[in-house]
């Protein structure tokens, strides 16, 4: 068993989180692990890498399948004990002119971008070594204010998502609301915004919240920090290649994030950063200052 840090990437084949990949083979001292779901575009990916004279290693890893997660993790503890550094990007996102109904692509992006997800980290969090770095990539989708359906609904979710007691039951079951909301097509009388990526990024924001309260609570592995980041309006296939910052801008945030000092006491922690590495508050209103 190797002594050496280890960093993972999800989604790490392409667009933010290959650029993340990237960014950590530079910065990161240890070996970098770039995983994703698709065995032939992840290796495709890791060749680009070995080009410019990286030497990240590859591992399948569809966050959609446990099997494979749990596959992951055996491997991990077997070659290297345990992950310093956990980067939560794979995501999807529904176009704006897609076809789906609405309840559906309410119930495949929660199911992908806040369940899986969370289920992910239920496997990989057990072998987190102390003083280790979680970055969960959310959006300026993803903050509070994002729920902004009719009031006072509206305010009513806000104050449930906001709540410091939120427990990780009450929050699957925020999500599970906005599913079925979704499909009875009265979401946003309900609340919620009319976007199911903005829900499934409120979640994982609320989750990471929660997250860093257990992993300050836990003494037996003192000094883990998980942050969630808008990484900016970057070009890439989610975004249909609108976004003005080039994947190496969108990166610079989460690695910033990623390769916090290694001390207990460093921030931020559990807060939601910005494209420029500014902690915002995610429970007040974004200044009028800040844009995609």
């Amino acid at each position: 068993m190797s002594a050496t840090k280890v960093a993972v990437v999800t989604g790490g084949n392409k667009g933010i989180g290959y650029a993340i990949a990237k960014g950590l083979c530079e910065k990161f001292d240890g070996v970098v692990y770039l995983t994703a779901r698709d065995e032939g575009r992840g290796k495709a990916a890791v060749a680009e890498l070995n080009k410019l004279g990286f030497k990240p290693l590859f591992h399948v890893l569809d966050i959609e399948k446990t099997d494979t997660v749990v596959a992951f993790k055996e491997h991990i503890v077997k070659t290297h004990g345990g992950i310093d550094v956990l980067v939560n990007n794979a995501a999807i996102a529904f176009k704006h002119d897609a076809k789906e109904p609405f309840g559906q692509q309410a119930e495949v992006t929660v199911r992908v971008n806040f369940t899986s997800v969370l289920n992910t980290c239920h496997v990989l969090f057990s072998i987190l070594r102390p003083g280790a770095r979680v970055v969960n990539l959310s959006s300026c989708c993803g903050h509070l204010f994002k729920i902004n359906g009719e009031e006072p609904h509206a305010s009513k979710l806000r104050e449930r998502f906001a709540s410091p007691s939120l427990t990780e039951d009450e929050l699957c079951a925020l999500m599970e609301e906005f599913v079925k909301a979704a499909k009875a097509g009265d979401h946003v009388a309900k609340g919620w915004s009319n976007s199911a990526y903005n829900a499934s990024k409120v979640g994982l924001s609320a989750l990471t919240r929660i997250q860093q309260r257990a992993f300050d609570a836990d003494t037996s592995r003192p000094g883990i920090v998980v942050n969630h980041v808008h990484p900016g309006y970057v070009d890439t296939d989610m975004t249909s290649h609108k976004g003005p910052l080039t994947i190496e801008e969108g990166a610079v945030a989460p690695l910033y994030l990623a390769l916090l000092p290694p001390t207990e006491s460093t921030t931020p922690k559990g807060a939601y950063v910005w494209k420029d590495k500014t902690i915002l508050e995610w429970t007040k209103e974004l200044p009028p200052n800040y844009v995609v």
